[in-house]
């Protein structure tokens, strides 16, 4: 077969290029129709012709227009206890807030148990390698007998005291959100904001350094911390909640403060429709994540419409809109052009599954990997939709993963910079760490 001329197919919104000679000729199966456009003069192989793109599409598309799912790997289980390689969650039929977290990082887990106090570094079968926890809440600790010159695991001694979210850096340098004790927090009257949580730092060594507050080391500590995140240079960033928004720390890997941005509710532009009115849309800033490769943030908003009552002329609720991500310039402070994304449309029945309802709900962004795509996740009766889409949102994939909402009392997700999905699920027996490797399918969506 003589390659001569590049052919566009398209299926499903997905696009196939083929460079082949062919002639002009329809190719019909259930459902779909595609034809084939004459590029040069008779071809011999016809029979080529028409199976190589027909082979193609048959293989690459959903007949039935349906979205895949994404295989989950179950990778280890936890039990309950207070062992060092068990987790404390004894307290969850009790109010409150659950300080349980989990980070990955180039295939080990970092799970932070602020119910005992500790965090546990493992591998993806399960094995424990390194601890750290407080002495005071964890007593006779056989893990660290066995720390040794030659042995591989490790056990590190700290005071914490109410652990929040850990992050790992590409040095396995570990950093933990720890609220300081009441005697030293402080207040900031001005704002209307309590100033109680600091960022500890870990060596790769398991060495305590030092904690990372709002101007660096030993500096002010920080308003509600919502997320920590590591960058390909090893910089720490810190979003933190405001009275009015976030406010974003970017640190060096040195721990100096690099930028402080404030992101303001009243500041995100308003994307309003052609002949609408901007004082018609309410915008609300959902989250904000730092880019892993340059000086830039992404601002998580989504927008919705007031509706008036015609007869009456009065406001008489909201309604969503939609969502937008909007580039934030560290540097400059200027936002970019934002970028719609795609709503996810809920589905409700009524009179006993007669008659259904529709409803448009916004995604909860997860992150952005290294290579630029955006992750953004939507729960599910049967359990979530993963949509992920390109710098340029021109090319978005949607992917389910199941889970069994009715055996979970807690979870956490998980998205690492390679664009690898985690997930830690409590249920009644155990606690279980999966993952998705959405990596992959990236992978060989672009390939493709």
């Amino acid at each position: 077969l003589q390659f001569s001329e590049q052919v566009t197919l398209k299926c499903e919104k997905k696009s196939y290029h083929l460079l082949c000679d062919f002639f002009s000729a329809p190719v019909r199966f259930p459902n779909r129709s595609i034809k084939l456009v004459r590029k040069l003069a008779d071809f011999p192989n016809r029979l080529i012709a028409i199976l190589l793109p027909l082979l193609l599409i048959l293989a690459s598309c959903d007949r039935s227009g349906s979205i895949a799912s994404v295989e989950e790997s179950d990778l280890f289980t936890i039990n309950y206890g207070n062992f060092e390689d068990e987790l404390n969650l004894f307290d969850l039929a009790i109010p409150g807030e659950i300080r349980t977290s989990m980070t990955m990082r180039d295939g080990f887990f970092y799970i932070a148990n602020g119910e005992s106090r500790k965090v546990m570094g493992l591998t993806s079968y399960g094995d424990l390698l390194t601890l750290y926890y407080n002495p005071e809440s964890m007593l006779n600790v056989e893990f660290a007998a066995e720390n040794s010159g030659n042995s591989t695991k490790k056990a590190v001694a700290y005071p914490f005291n109410e652990i929040g979210a850990v992050a790992v850096d590409s040095r396995k340098g570990l950093y933990v959100v720890d609220t300081l004790p009441e005697e030293r927090q402080e207040r900031d009257e001005e704002r209307r904001l309590l100033l109680s949580q600091v960022v500890l730092r870990f060596d790769p060594d398991g060495n305590f350094i030092d904690y990372i507050g709002q101007q660096g080391p030993g500096g002010t500590p920080f308003a509600l911390v919502k997320g920590i995140y590591t960058t390909e240079g090893d910089e720490l960033v810190v979003v933190t909640v405001s009275d009015d928004g976030f406010d974003v720390f970017w640190f060096g890997s040195n721990g100096f403060l690099l930028y402080q941005v404030p992101v303001r509710t009243s500041s995100i532009p308003v994307p309003a429709e052609d002949g609408e009115a901007s004082s018609d849309i309410r915008v609300s800033v959902e989250n904000v994540v730092p880019d892993p490769n340059s000086y830039a943030l992404y601002v998580k908003a989504d927008s919705y419409r007031t509706l008036v009552d015609p007869d009456i002329r009065v406001q008489s609720g909201i309604a969503f809109h939609r969502t937008s991500l909007i580039p934030l310039d560290v540097d400059s402070g200027e936002f970019g052009q934002p970028l719609d994304i795609p709503s996810y449309e809920y589905v409700v029945s009524e009179g006993g599954g007669v008659g259904q309802e529709a409803f448009e709900v916004s995604y909860d962004l997860l992150g952005v990997t290294k290579s630029g795509w955006f992750f953004f996740i939507a729960r599910t009766d049967d359990g979530y939709m993963v949509q992920m889409l390109n710098p340029d949102g021109q090319q978005s994939v949607k992917r389910r993963i199941a889970v069994d909402h009715s055996r979970v009392l807690y979870h956490v997700l998980s998205l690492s910079d390679t664009g690898i999905l985690s997930g830690l699920f409590v249920r009644r027996e155990n606690a279980e760490v999966a993952w998705w490797r959405t990596d992959s399918l990236l992978d060989s969506f672009i390939a493709n």
